[in-house]
């Protein structure tokens, strides 16, 4: 049992406590033990076995919460949930990713019709039941249907923050045996794809074969669906992703790392421009159409070069213009992890974050960060325990007060401000004011009107407080879809008044993605990248913001905590 699939199984029960109805405080206690558990940095099932350590030593688990993970580590599972699944069957847990339906929705549907299926509850939709429900109509009818289908496309997909953990797993348990040289990551999961539907992993060196034999005896492989001498498939733990292993001799590396990266679009389009010169490209080398002679094979630079064009970035391999670019050495120069001087977007105690000022102040240093901003929520987040105007300030003055000492690294005061319905800003101006750094995001009305949101989002660029535009399109992924509006008119407006866009780094958001950041490049736009971080563990997601705008092709000059210290309070003053 792996520290993620035990956070899972307690998320899942505070989820069907839920829908029981039962104690929120007792639910409360099961997500925050949840939370913990994930992020601990030991494997929980190694303390659970240790004779001198304990679970409750951890913040947030107790004694009747620890009893719970010591019997998930011992049978997969633990006497609450088995409980609870005896009175809810556990599909109707799928029912909590239909947008539009809660806990208590759920319930009622239970109790009324003893649905807990997505196609029955499809079914209910299309014969007009639900809205037979207490303060259930006809457009929630029309949500959930429209949310069924979004489920529908997004089921076996994977976040891909979930796909790098077991790719960083998976390449640690490969490189341990002898003979291994080299174990990488292909597919979508090399290319930064926002969600994967499986993983690609090749391995070379004379150890390759060894390998997978190796792999299908890892304790969180649940299934083999096929292994031989050059490749093995699997299920993967508890959410049984399907994962591949390849060996490949070290000769066809570069060719099989193209071949297995793709997209298939890309693959498609140089493989047809190696046959107009008279060659073949596959996954084992780049040979004479003629006579098969081997031109290029063991790495991805000298194919390409054989190919007349510059070694193309992973992040850009989407046949979005990227072949054309590298033919006429026009690519962009793309923003690196280290590029990166401050984090601009987390949260604190003071609204719902996990990490003290300090604690979180000492993460961003010892990553490197010359300066972090504090953007804890706004007042019209009342259960995020927002800020209002006295507290504001009230922050502003602390953190003037806490950059007197030296602490090698600058801490701005922010605020993630939310926008109101009809595009002001949650705090009045005066208050905003005393701050150094001010995101505004939306996170309440996401169904309105595409026009009124629009308009929302322009009345809100007007705000001169405002710095930054947080999570542009309020997406969550594999759960939410982003709000309707014209991207276009908002970028080029945010443009025209100096406030960028974020890059939001939460594996959970990656908003904006790909297509957006380079529409609004197109339009002048500027970005930062950040994490939204609420515990400083969230802190390490920077990665996967920078993925994202590499994939949006952008370059350091785009992104302004790319400046240092001095550089950014400038921009910001």
């Amino acid at each position: 049992m792996e520290n993620i699939e035990i956070a899972r199984l307690l998320a899942e029960t505070a989820d069907l406590m839920e829908i029981a109805e039962e104690d929120s405080f007792r639910i409360r206690s099961y997500r925050n033990g949840a939370s913990a558990i994930e992020g601990y940095p030991e494997r929980i099932a190694d303390i659970v076995n240790h004779p001198e350590k304990t679970l409750t030593s951890i913040p947030g688990i107790g004694k009747s919460l620890a009893r719970a993970v010591e019997e998930i580590v011992e049978r997969g599972s633990f006497e609450r949930r088995d409980q609870l699944l005896e009175k809810y069957p556990p599909t109707a847990l799928e029912l909590l990713r239909i947008q539009g339906l809660g806990p208590k929705s759920i319930r009622l549907i239970w109790d009324h019709f003893r649905v807990s299926t997505v196609d029955a509850l499809e079914q209910l939709c299309r014969d007009h039941k639900l809205q037979t429900l207490p303060r259930m109509g006809a457009k929630l009818e029309e949500k959930v249907l429209r949310s069924i289908s979004q489920y529908r496309q997004s089921k076996g997909r994977f976040l891909l923050s979930f796909g790098a953990q077991i790719v960083e797993d998976l390449t640690a348990f490969l490189k341990e045996t002898p003979g291994v040289e080299t174990v990488t990551a292909a597919g979508s999961s090399r290319r930064g794809k926002e969600t994967i539907g499986d993983l690609d992993i090749l391995v070379t060196g004379p150890g390759a074969a060894a390998a997978l034999e190796r792999f299908v005896t890892h304790p969180r492989v649940s299934e083999v669906l096929g292994s031989g001498p050059s490749k093995t498939s699997a299920l993967f733990g508890l959410e049984k992703i399907q994962v591949d292993i390849k060996a490949v001799p070290t000769g066809s590396y570069g060719a099989a790392l193209i071949y297995f990266t793709g997209n298939k679009e890309h693959n498609i389009v140089i493989r047809s421009r190696a046959q107009r010169i008279g060659l073949t490209l596959n996954e084992y080398d780049l040979a004479k159409a003629d006579g098969g002679q081997r031109v290029a094979s063991e790495t991805e630079e000298e194919i390409y070069q054989a190919l007349g064009l510059r070694w193309m970035a992973p992040e850009l391999r989407e046949n979005q213009g990227e072949i054309e670019a590298a033919e006429q050495d026009r690519l962009p120069v793309l923003i690196e992890p280290g590029e990166i001087r401050g984090d601009l977007h987390m949260h604190t105690r003071e609204s719902d974050g996990r990490a003290t000022l300090e604690e979180m102040t000492e993460a961003a240093r010892a990553l490197g960060y010359e300066y972090i901003a504090i953007t804890d929520h706004s007042k019209a987040l009342a259960m995020a325990n927002g800020l209002d105007e006295q507290r504001a300030v009230a922050f502003a003055k602390q953190v003037r007060q806490f950059n007197r000492e030296d602490r090698g690294i600058r801490v701005f005061s922010g605020l993630e401000c939310d926008i109101s319905r009809d595009g002001t800003m949650d705090l009045a101006e005066d208050a905003l004011a005393e701050l150094d750094y001010v995101i505004g995001s939306v996170h309440s009305y996401m169904n309105i009107e595409s026009a009124e949101m629009t308009d929302r989002l322009l009345r809100a660029l007007e705000s001169p407080s405002l710095q930054t535009i947080g999570h542009p399109t309020g997406r969550i992924l594999l759960h939410r879809e982003s709000f309707a509006f014209d991207f276009e008119k908002f970028a080029a407006k945010a443009a025209e008044s100096g406030v960028w866009l974020e890059i939001n780094a939460s594996p959970e958001r990656l908003d904006l993605h790909a297509s957006l950041i380079r529409a609004a490049k197109a339009r002048g736009a500027k970005f930062v990248i950040s994490t939204d971080s609420h515990h400083p563990r969230h802190l390490l997601n920077m990665r996967f913001g920078v993925t994202m705008a590499r994939r949006g092709w952008l370059e350091r000059a785009d992104v302004m905590n790319t400046l240092n210290a001095k550089q950014f309070a400038k921009a910001i003053a």
